[in-house]
């Protein structure tokens, strides 16, 4: 059955990102035979990514076996109502932190799926209880630390 994937794996797989770009790649070739989908709310969110040209965004898709074609539907529209509801009640009584209506509406999304891939799955955990989630295994690269820690300005 398909995965739904989240905006932070693309964006690590299309920038190449030096701590998780590899990680997402070989996630991304694991589960490619399950079937992969983006929701339309992350097909908006990349396309900064790509300066609004939807041909290389569609490409980029397609080329790394991600359908972005999968319509919203109601049931998805009602999942979200109920769980943004759910965290600004959370929210206001203190025991939630701010998250991004767009993560809601990813998890709602992919609540009709086998489940959603992420590398940030806590906020999905408290909203989404019954979503299977799919974390990749990023090693950890003393050498890249190494790197940013000479990068980073000095006092």
């Amino acid at each position: 059955m398909t995965w739904v994937v989240d905006t932070c794996m693309l964006i690590d797989i299309l920038e190449d990102d030096p701590r998780f770009g590899e990680a997402s790649a070989q996630f991304f070739d694991h589960h490619t035979s399950d079937g992969l989908v983006v929701c339309p709310v992350t097909y908006a969110e990349l396309a900064p990514a790509f300066r609004g040209n939807l041909t290389l965004q569609d490409e980029f898709l397609d080329g790394i076996g991600v359908d972005c074609r999968e319509d919203w539907v109601r049931q998805d529209t009602l999942k979200a109502h109920e769980a943004w509801s759910a965290h600004i009640r959370r929210r206001r009584g203190g025991q939630a932190p701010k998250r991004p209506l767009a993560d809601i509406l990813i998890g709602s999304f992919a609540l009709r799926f086998q489940g959603l891939m992420t590398r940030n799955p806590d906020g999905f955990r408290t909203a989404f209880p019954s979503l299977e989630l799919r974390v990749p295994i990023v090693p950890e690269n003393d050498d890249l630390a190494a790197d940013q820690d000479r990068d980073a300005p000095q006092p």
